[in-house]
């Protein structure tokens, strides 16, 4: 009997109502086999009907006052950053920091002028970390990060100006769960986002910058150890005073807000200072009611971290390219949705990332020649069928 011809149909993923819908997806019905039965019980599994975001948001604010009442009280580690004063946009002078959250990091330098000029001058560079490093030694990692920085502040020019007698400062944004001990010092409690490196945990990883600093010659201060997220609120307030809180969805994901202090049971010193301090709520490892697919699962699983991490896995920008890959993977299994064999590249993990989803995302070609494209170089596809 002769196959029935390739034709093109259409699946659509609505939002909730109000919302702006999510573009329609092409589906492969091929041979007269669809894959339109797949995305139909990924919808389903996706689905967040109010009354779901309404149990999750209070199992999080559940998870969330019982990580503020005791360590380990909850998933969230609710965890206490020490930063209990924000700028107010008078700050002046030359800061560095060094941002490392991900596969890559970035050294800054910025030249802040107050509230007449504010941002002066800025340069950065951004650089990645090569896989070996990611699952290599700690001293391995932050010689690499401290040679990079080293290269960086020798090109500083003469628009950058250091009042004399001071010495260079670097604020040190570290967006991996930490126990802080002071504004200047935290200890690893674990890796996340692909991370695996050997003999960080348990360190203070301020001091593990410092000897890698010392072993380049290098003379900076490090003045404030803060995650991404910290970092961001603090950044933001340079500008605004009305910000409370900062959110991260990046390569991993993160949220912090201000918190009072007398609001903070396990806050364990005076009471004097200011009322408030930053709290880093570590929301990627929360867990419960999220509606989890068999593609979830099945990362969850084979990932570096089973079991752990579990909201992260399921937005954040690590794991998005692997999730829809593994869709790939089943609807080709199912389907001549890439002609009469699997792309190779397709079996391997990581091979989609979520850069690439977001350029196929925009691709708002009648034929798809983006997405088109994008195939071709990830995974050697030529063309849809």
């Amino acid at each position: 009997m002769a196959a029935a011809p390739a034709t093109v149909g259409t699946f659509s993923i609505r939002t909730l109502s109000g919302r702006r819908p999510i573009p329609s997806f092409r589906c492969s019905l091929a041979g007269g086999v669809t894959t339109v039965p797949i995305l139909t019980e990924l919808k389903m599994k996706c689905a967040t009907p109010l009354p779901l975001l309404q149990r999750i948001a209070d199992a999080m604010t559940s998870d969330m006052r019982a990580g503020l009442a005791a360590d380990n009280g909850s998933d969230l580690k609710m965890i206490l950053t020490y930063v209990d004063s924000l700028p107010t946009g008078n700050e002046k002078g030359l800061f560095y920091a060094l941002d490392l959250g991900g596969t890559n990091f970035r050294v800054v330098r910025v030249q802040l002028g107050g509230k007449q000029n504010n941002v002066v001058d800025s340069e950065f560079e951004q650089v990645s970390i090569p896989q070996e490093l990611m699952q290599g030694t700690t001293e391995e990692l932050f010689n690499f990060i401290a040679s990079k920085l080293a290269n960086f502040a020798a090109k500083e020019s003469g628009k950058f100006q250091l009042p004399k007698g001071r010495m260079r400062e670097i604020g040190f944004t570290f967006s991996f769960p930490i126990k802080q001990t002071s504004i200047d010092s935290g200890i690893l409690i674990k890796w996340t986002k692909g991370f695996a490196v050997l003999g960080t945990a348990g360190k203070d990883v301020v001091a593990c910058l410092k000897e890698a600093m010392q072993r380049q010659g290098l003379d900076m201060w490090v003045s404030a150890l803060v995650n991404d997220a910290v970092a961001t609120l603090a950044g933001a307030k340079y500008w605004d005073d009305d910000v409370l809180i900062a959110v991260i969805l990046g390569t991993g994901t993160n949220a912090c807000y201000i918190e009072r202090k007398d609001a903070i049971p396990k806050l364990q010193w005076p009471a004097g200072g200011t009322r408030n301090m930053i709290i880093s709520t570590e929301w990627g490892a929360f867990t419960t009611d999220l509606p989890l697919t068999e593609f979830d699962k099945d990362m969850d699983s084979e990932s570096i971290n089973p079991g752990e991490q579990i909201f992260e896995k399921t937005i954040s920008g690590m794991y998005l390219g692997e999730i829809v890959r593994r869709v790939l993977l089943k609807m080709a299994s199912f389907s001549s949705l890439f002609g009469d064999s699997i792309p190779e590249k397709l079996l391997i993990p990581l091979a989609l990332r979520t850069p690439d989803l977001c350029a196929m995302q925009q691709d708002e070609t009648k034929d798809l020649s983006k997405v088109e494209e994008i195939l071709s170089n990830t995974i050697g596809q030529q063309g849809l069928h």
